[in-house]
């Protein structure tokens, strides 16, 4: 075997274990080098077991992030997300293989590509209300995704959180909530509304089982897949869209419902470090796109400002026995 392809195995089976990346880390890793390695197989005619570093140079890996947008329609944050992968990969290496210490430096000095974000797509109160009120509530399968959906929209959990949701996670009561372990191994509590919780007691007494299973199972009463959750948002996106024809200019996932839930707490004139924390985001600065979004949450302070052409006065305090009387 090839210095690569011993190195590669080393990589999943010892720094990753020893690094205790999670189980989407490590498959989004696998993903990312089973893409590079069928296409170098593709274009070179080299096997993947006979690659090795200097098949793996700076030029023959830009050609392979190429790929991925010209040809797999990939994003820019796709796209660096792979680099992020083969960088991890080859930092590991850098150490033990010091004789391809050229190749692996140039590798490692690949920039992440730069891209405009895009604006933060969010549901008003009357989109939410119509996608919640999408499932039918007369078959099994509605009224779990009617609570799932109410979840979503309520606490702003990603999809992996909600798919991980067992049945001991999730405390009524006082102080109602759900515990959540997060990306990056982030572990918060979520509290509910009443409604939240009126919809998951009515769910969970028909869903019964154990502490351990799955809030939200599939047919086979194992927990669903994230995959599973995109179909169903999308197929409930269209029937929402009958009732509210604004649903249509939008492009609507999983992820607007997180979306959605932090903008309603910004509207609420909840802090953004307190978003942060809510959302479970490493940094405040993360929750800040959410400001730069919200066109009404400028409104607002645009009208607080005087216009340009408005004389300058000065502060007269008020009559202090009037000020007495309509504090009364």
């Amino acid at each position: 075997m090839t210095a690569l392809s011993v190195t590669m195995q080393a990589f999943f089976t010892q720094r990753l274990t020893q690094r205790d990346a999670s189980p989407h880390t490590i498959a989004a890793y696998r993903d990312s080098f089973r893409l590079l390695l069928g296409y170098i197989y593709r274009t070179t005619g080299i096997a993947p077991c006979h690659l090795d570093f200097n098949n793996l140079g700076p030029e023959r890996i830009g050609d392979f992030l190429e790929y991925l947008e010209a040809e797999r329609h990939a994003s820019v944050a796709t796209r660096n997300a792979r680099l992020a992968a083969i960088h991890s990969l080859f930092r590991f290496a850098q150490l033990r293989h010091p004789e391809h210490m050229n190749t692996i430096s140039r590798v490692l000095a690949m920039p992440q590509k730069r891209s405009g974000r895009a604006p933060v797509c969010f549901l008003t109160i009357a989109e939410a209300a119509a996608l919640i009120a999408a499932p039918d509530r007369s078959r099994w399968t509605g009224r779990r995704d009617h609570a799932l959906l109410l979840l979503a929209v309520q606490t702003g959990l990603r999809v992996s959180e909600l798919t991980s949701l067992r049945l001991c996670d999730v405390h009524f009561g006082t102080g109602a909530h759900v515990e959540a372990m997060g990306k990056g191994r982030k572990h918060r509590s979520t509290p509910l509304t009443a409604e939240t919780v009126a919809a998951l007691r009515a769910w969970l007494a028909e869903r019964g089982g154990h502490p351990e299973d799955a809030v939200f199972p599939g047919p086979r009463g194992v927990q669903l897949s994230r995959d599973a959750v995109r179909h169903a948002v999308t197929r409930y996106v269209m029937i929402a869209k009958i009732v509210c024809p604004s649903l249509a200019g939008k492009r609507i996932g999983v992820h607007t419902l997180r979306h959605t839930a932090a903008m309603r707490l910004l509207e609420a004139g909840v802090d953004t470090s307190i978003i942060a924390l809510w959302l479970g985001h490493a940094s405040p600065t993360t929750t800040q796109v959410y400001l730069h979004a919200h066109l009404a949450l400028k409104e607002r302070a645009l009208a607080r400002t005087a216009p340009l052409n408005t004389p300058p006065g000065r502060f007269r305090p008020p009559d202090a026995l009037l000020a007495f009387l309509e504090g009364l």
